[in-house]
């Protein structure tokens, strides 16, 4: 069965940032890869976005995320999307990227906003353009000035959205306010990209959610959205609350670390991580299993 979608939900609703799991001398592990896949999967994601940040793209070479997007779209392509981060600051680069991207069996491409460089937003809106050129694939923006060092305006937005494989945008952006602008102007479709702001993002017209958490908390998470979907604000709310302590126990430090760890604590793939990220301690894994139990997941 296809995954499904439609033009409001174009990746559906619930998807995963996935970890790329290592092997124990820091290979590339495909076999965990779509063990890992497939149990996000069957936990209630739409859709899982690999060689993203959370998946250390910035440490795995090409042919390393072409054989990522292979593994994961076998395992689970029949019944979720597969979106592939290609964005770098690099525009021919990443360009090549979605191309590689799209002959691996992706369904659609994440694109970030050019990271470090700083280009001005006539800049930001040829660099987009140029990779939602390469190939056929729908395109999900990803605005994350806090890591990129500059944000993408509404003006740019609204132009993007007039490009017809450039459907949606991951927000971490952190203002409310400025998506509730640009979802009302620009015709994106909005999914969360930061997790705490899940569903405060849906009460402004946020369609999904492109999470870290949902490695461990999946069923909880589709439970949020269904609910708010079905108008059941007080499920909804008790829902994000009671993901209090793991929306915010889990980047304690850079949310891959600790992405990890829950998942060596869970018996799930992940492996090492690779320099410059490093391992979380054992203080830092102790109190992650704190934060965990206090969001209902022990571990």
């Amino acid at each position: 069965m296809a995954p499904t979608s439609t033009p409001q939900t174009p990746f559906g609703r619930v998807l995963t940032a996935m970890v790329t799991p290592f092997t124990a001398d820091g290979g590339l592990d495909l076999d965990g890869a779509q063990r890992l896949a497939a149990h996000l999967v069957d936990s209630g994601n739409d859709g899982l976005v690999v060689n993203g940040t959370t998946g250390e793209s910035p440490t795995t070479s090409d042919a390393e995320k072409a054989q990522l997007v292979r593994a994961v779209v076998e395992a689970v392509g029949d019944r979720a999307h597969v979106v592939a981060g290609v964005g770098t600051n690099d525009t021919h680069h990443s360009a090549e990227l979605a191309r590689q991207a799209e002959a691996a069996g992706a369904s659609g491409l994440l694109v970030v906003t050019p990271y470090y460089s700083k280009p001005p937003q006539e800049g930001l809106h040829r660099h987009t353009v140029h990779i939602a050129d390469a190939t056929g694939l729908p395109v999900m923006l990803y605005d994350i000035p806090g890591r990129s060092g500059v944000a993408l305006s509404h003006e740019t937005l609204v132009r993007l959205g007039e490009h017809p494989r450039i459907v949606a945008n991951k927000d971490a952006k952190g203002d409310l306010g400025a998506a509730s602008w640009a979802i009302a102007r620009s015709g994106l479709a909005w999914y969360s990209g930061d997790d705490i702001l899940n569903l405060p993002l849906l009460s402004v017209g946020a369609v999904g959610l492109v999470s870290v958490v949902g490695h461990v908390v999946a069923p909880e998470l589709r439970t949020m959205v269904d609910a708010f979907l079905a108008g059941d604000t007080a499920k909804a709310i008790a829902v994000h609350q009671s993901l209090l302590p793991i929306f915010s126990g889990m980047f304690r430090t850079q949310g891959v670390i600790l992405t990890k760890a829950a998942l060596d604590l869970s018996g799930l793939p992940a492996g090492p991580l690779r320099l410059p990220l490093i391992a979380a301690t054992p203080e830092e894994i102790a109190r992650l299993k704190e934060d965990l139990a206090a969001g209902g997941v022990h571990l």
